[in-house]
């Protein structure tokens, strides 16, 4: 039989209350809340103390403990009383009951919210009994403490809808426990106040759930926005890579043609010289090919326009340094191996990664000593900039201090090592900060 939509959502709040309810994730919490656990203590299964944990685990134990010590006084009290008698007494096992019946929901609040109000609501409900006639009231101090927490708790975890469900039958419980059976019942002391002391649990736990996700919903966007700074960033730079290494190319291009139309005219029917410019149009054609392939992939901007501008390389290294000393850098260089005739691809990036290491610690560290070591070893290029900071990490990229910034420097250095199949090493070095760059030397890959 299908009920009538109005009564479905009168009741939808108390059906999800008592029986389909579901809690969300625990929140994420502050270390604080959850420090390590102390070497001596490391053959112990866990590795983390749950602050919030160990304190409702110690609250329940003193409920549980103080709860059942009243009720046994209580019941020898009684018994020793004339009003007292075989009325008064309650097998042990039911104090004990009754005791932790007050306690143990708090064990649950945490993992499981709606389990802990549930088994808090039946457990008071079964335990007034016994509590009524013992302490002449059915809410012991620790039914008084617990209920509410672990209203909180369901309040702070679950939907609005759950958390009113909730609500309503606390209200219901305190006024069913309420010994006075009078006609105004709605109107007594204590269900009014089981009711407000309720409500206000509810809306605190309501409030501290609505601020945590509004929290997390800008943890969230605050990581996205982070995520597509940095694809664009990325972009951009793949961009100026592109445009630089365009011109790379087009000169290998142009190189080719004129050799093409050259050699035939040279060799005037010499078949050696014929074969040996053949072989330098093929050299020339595979390094065009291996700057080709590096260029595949890499983006250019949404014009489409190039930089026509004849690209530096390391061959204007004393200009670069020459510029960073007039700005007042102390620059040390030290030069090894044969720098001469390295690929156009290598001696660019390599001029450019020393370049951005010079703009950085002008930036950052104005006036400091910068030591560079460049040095060709075998197949491999080696590039290290470092530098004192004498007042922030120099080489560091620009803003590197603000949260969720990131530096567009280090992300070029990385896309034109990573493009070469190098390797690149940036971070702080005492009081100062290094780059540290492998770049492989291959004519044709």
């Amino acid at each position: 039989m299908n009920l009538p939509a109005g009564l479905v959502r009168l009741t939808r709040p108390l059906t999800l209350a008592v029986v389909t309810g579901r809690a969300d994730p625990p929140f994420p919490r502050s270390r604080r809340l959850g420090p390590s656990m102390p070497a001596f203590l490391g053959l112990l299964p866990f590795r983390t103390i749950v602050l919030v944990l160990l304190a409702d685990i110690l609250l329940a134990w003193t409920l549980f403990s103080t709860g059942l010590s009243d009720l046994l006084e209580a019941q020898r009290r009684l018994m020793g009383s004339p009003s007292g008698g075989p009325a008064a007494w309650f097998p042990e096992a039911f104090l004990w009951f009754a005791a932790a019946a007050s306690s143990l929901p708090l064990l649950l609040r945490n993992r499981w919210p709606l389990a802990a109000w549930r088994l808090a609501t039946a457990s008071l409900l079964l335990s007034v009994p016994i509590v009524q006639v013992l302490i002449s009231t059915p809410y012991s101090m620790a039914a008084i403490i617990t209920y509410p927490l672990t209203v909180y708790s369901v309040a702070a975890r679950c939907r609005q809808e759950t958390t009113l469900g909730v609500w309503v039958l606390s209200v219901l419980a305190v006024g069913a426990l309420d010994p006075s059976h009078a006609p105004d019942l709605l109107w007594s002391p204590q269900l009014l106040g089981g009711a407000a002391l309720l409500a206000v649990t509810a809306i605190l736990g309501y409030n501290v759930r609505a601020r945590r996700l509004a929290a997390s919903r800008l943890a969230e966007e605050e990581q996205r926005s982070e995520r597509a700074l940095a694809a664009q960033a990325t972009l951009e730079e793949r961009a100026r890579i592109a445009r630089e290494l365009h011109d790379v190319v087009a000169h290998h291009m142009s190189v080719i043609a004129i050799q093409a139309e050259a050699v035939p005219l040279q060799a005037a029917g010499d078949a050696g010289r014929l074969e040996e410019g053949l072989r330098e149009i093929r050299a020339l054609s595979l390094a065009a090919m291996t700057e080709m392939r590096r260029v595949v992939g890499v983006l250019r901007d949404g014009d489409g326009r190039a930089d026509t501008a004849p690209q530096p390389g390391l061959g204007r290294l004393e200009e670069l340094v020459g510029t960073a000393r007039s700005a007042g850098l102390t620059v040390a260089l030290k030069l090894g191996g044969d720098l001469m005739g390295l690929p156009t691809a290598v001696s660019l990036s390599a001029y450019r990664i020393v370049q951005e290491s010079l703009s950085n610690a002008m930036r950052h560290a104005p006036g400091s000593a910068v030591s560079m070591r460049i040095s060709r070893s075998g197949a491999e290029l080696h590039i290290h900039v470092e530098n004192d900071a004498r007042r922030r990490s120099p080489a560091a990229p620009e803003h590197a201090g603000e949260p969720g910034h990131t530096g567009h420097g280090l992300i070029g250095m990385r896309e034109r090592v990573s493009m070469l199949g190098g390797r690149l090493w940036t971070g702080p070095v005492g009081t100062g900060f290094a780059v540290t760059a492998i770049l492989p030397i291959v004519e044709n890959a």
